[in-house]
């Protein structure tokens, strides 16, 4: 019997008879699979061109839109800054690139993401007018653009007709014109609009607003009262604007709001009793207020920060400012207050910013004051306060910036200010004090740091310091900082301080500027120390007593010097050429022991401006007195015995 082998599968034999069969098999599977994925990669979704468009339509330094092609996978899930609705899984809900250097106008391909609801382009380049093709966008809830300064153009009247629009931010862009009507937007929640050129009447808005923000703008007229028929409200700045005339008393705001601030217009007449019970902000700053300071601002319990700065307010600072316990800056500076500073205020122990310069306060810095445990600035310079640095001062460990200049302050400098161990500026300035220069200031925190920043140097716009304000105005929170401006320095100039210069004080690496001129201070420059100054910038030595050499080596090494003055002293020996070079004028004048180095002014050469206008009696006397000081200088500076009986008379080292 003969047996016959079983036949294989067809498809083997089919394989095995014809290779390009079974490689035909293979393709077809393969076509099949990339089939059932191509519908994932996003080819049906019909946002997808309109995203392309879009960023074929902008310049993108940054590669922020690189991940933006269908080979790179789904656009909902690998596309950067694409976000897509949950139950519409191929349909754009919002776009988000903040700061992504995206540059040009803005692509009118959005108008096609019809289920798009928030759209998020901040602090980018764009530029142009808004595409009106965004009015179709009718389920937009969020249009966020701000910090886009080339972005603007008339403000559009669509803006107010997006039927779903609960935030817009416009901020710091370059649209112009009027606002629109957006009392007849019922959703909107956030509006800002601040640092454009928006113009006209601040209008009314609907009853759903919380935050309204159109501050550095050029709004006209008054502060409508229907904005505090709001009862949602808990943010309003209007400040920077040209705003006028005086606060409604109608003002009253609901206690919903937390943030107010009205300053830097041209605001008049006086602060109306009550702006609003739940207010934690409050700066009315830079209008022209007069008036007192109402007493009824004892009722802001919640109050945390007062800015009534710049105004034309009278009379004494009231005492019910004491309920304010949560006070963290108290800011009543350039006004015409008077009276003595209250001992009640020592209920403030959250207090960490006082300013009161630039007013007619009195009397002297009460004891009960010493509570104010955290105080870090106090600015009380240019008033008319007297006495001692007392116990109160004392109590003030955490100080960074006193300043006192200006007063009548009297008595010695006690040593204990030269222990705060945070002391970034001391300014005691114009003042009576009398007695030695403190010698124990150490080489700790601001004055032993050498990473003061340069810039910090001078003070930006004359100011001295800079609050930043994170504001939660919902939840009525504050996140409050603050920045000093001034240099890290100590200025004890236009006392009549004596004795000689500590050492210590020229020692200081983190120093910026140390001003100790117009005193009656005698002795030598202590040059010992002066190269571990790194830091300073400004170096004050004039019209007192020093003598000797000046430390031309020394000083000349210091790297950031800037302005040097060592005026009207008693230094000898030979003009300093280097110090001349690199600060011409600033060591000669007026030290008649210097060789070759009596300025020519003092020699009363007179400009051909003067002499031409004839003023020839008045241009004999300047030489006269001038050539007089010079001769007593010389006698005093020059003769021993001249100058052991002036230094005697005045009780002077010698």
């Amino acid at each position: 019997m003969a047996f016959s082998s079983p036949s294989p599968p067809k498809t083997l034999a089919m394989a095995r008879s014809s290779p390009s069969s079974f490689a035909a098999l293979l393709l077809l599977l393969l076509l099949l699979l990339l089939g059932g994925i191509a519908p994932s990669i996003g080819a049906e979704s019909p946002d997808q061109s309109p995203l392309l468009g879009f960023r074929s339509r902008l310049r993108d330094p940054g590669g922020a839109l690189l991940s933006w092609s269908p080979l790179r996978g789904p656009l909902c899930a690998s596309w950067a800054g694409v976000s897509c609705h949950a139950n519409l899984s191929s349909r754009v809900a919002a776009l988000r690139l903040p700061a992504a250097r995206l540059a040009g106008p803005l692509p009118p391909s959005l108008c096609l993401l019809s289920r798009l609801q928030s759209l998020v382009l901040p602090s980018n380049s764009l530029s142009g007018p808004l595409p009106p093709c965004l009015a179709l966008l009718r389920r937009l809830r969020r249009l966020v653009l701000a910090r886009n300064p080339a972005l603007g153009g008339p403000l559009p009247s669509w803006l107010a007709a997006l039927p779903r629009l609960r935030t817009l931010d416009l901020s710091s862009c370059s649209f112009r014109g009027s606002l629109p009507e957006f009392a007849a937007a019922p959703t909107l929640r956030t509006l800002r609009l601040a640092a454009n050129h928006v113009s006209g009447a601040v209008p009314c808005f609907a009853p759903a607003l919380r935050v309204l923000d159109l501050a550095a703008n050029s709004l006209s007229g008054g502060v409508p009262t229907c904005l505090a028929r709001l009862p949602r409200l808990a943010e309003l700045n209007l400040s920077g604007n040209a705003l006028q005339f005086g606060l409604s008393p109608r003002l009253v705001f609901s206690p919903e709001l937390r943030a107010l601030d009205l300053s830097s217009n041209s605001l008049t007449g006086w602060i109306p009793a009550g702006l609003g019970a739940g207010l934690v902000f409050l700066s009315l700053a830079g209008n022209r207020f007069s008036g007192e300071i109402p007493a009824a601002v004892g009722n802001l319990t919640y109050l945390q920060v007062l800015d009534l700065s710049g105004n034309r307010l009278s009379g004494e600072i009231p005492a019910t400012l004491a309920a304010c316990f949560q006070l963290w800056q108290l800011k009543l500076d350039g006004n015409d207050l008077s009276g003595a500073l209250r001992p009640e205020l020592d209920a403030l122990d959250s207090l960490r910013i006082l300013d009161l310069a630039g007013n007619r306060i009195s009397g002297e810095i009460p004891l009960p004051l010493a509570g104010c445990k955290s105080l870090e600035v106090v600015l009380l310079d240019s008033n008319r306060l007297s006495g001692e640095l007392g116990g109160a001062v004392r109590q003030w460990r955490r100080l960074r910036h006193l300043s006192l200049a200006g007063n009548s302050f009297s008595g010695a400098i006690p040593e204990w200010i030269a222990s705060f161990p945070e002391l970034h500026t001391l300014d005691l300035a114009g003042n009576r004090f009398s007695g030695l220069v403190p010698g124990e200031f150490a080489a700790t925190g601001p004055f032993g740091s050498t990473s003061q920043s340069p810039a910090a140097a001078a003070a930006a716009e004359g100011r001295r310091y800079r609050v930043t304000v994170a504001a939660d105005t919902v939840g009525g929170e504050l996140g409050l900082s603050y920045e000093l401006l001034s240099p890290a320095g100590i200025d004890l100039s236009g006392n009549s301080l004596r004795g000689v210069i500590p050492p210590a004080i020229l020692a200081l690496p983190g120093i910026q500027l140390l001003n100790l001129s117009h005193n009656l201070l005698a002795g030598e420059i202590p040059a010992r120390g002066l190269p571990e100054m790194g830091s300073l910038a400004v170096l004050d030595l004039s019209h007192n007593w020093l003598s000797g050499n000046v430390p031309a080596r020394e000083i000349s090494a210091l790297p950031r010097l800037r302005e040097l003055n060592l005026d009207g002293n008693c230094f000898s020996g030979s003009a300093p050429e280097e110090l001349l070079r690199r600060f011409p004028g600033a060591v000669v004048s007026s030290n008649p022991g210097l060789c070759g180095g009596f300025p020519a002014a003092a020699a009363g050469q007179l400009s051909p401006a003067a002499a031409g206008e004839g003023l020839i009696s008045f241009s004999a006397f300047v030489v006269s007195a001038a050539l007089g000081s010079y001769v007593t200088m010389v006698a005093i500076c020059c003769s021993p015995k001249a100058r052991g009986f002036f230094f005697h008379g005045l009780n002077l080292p010698r």
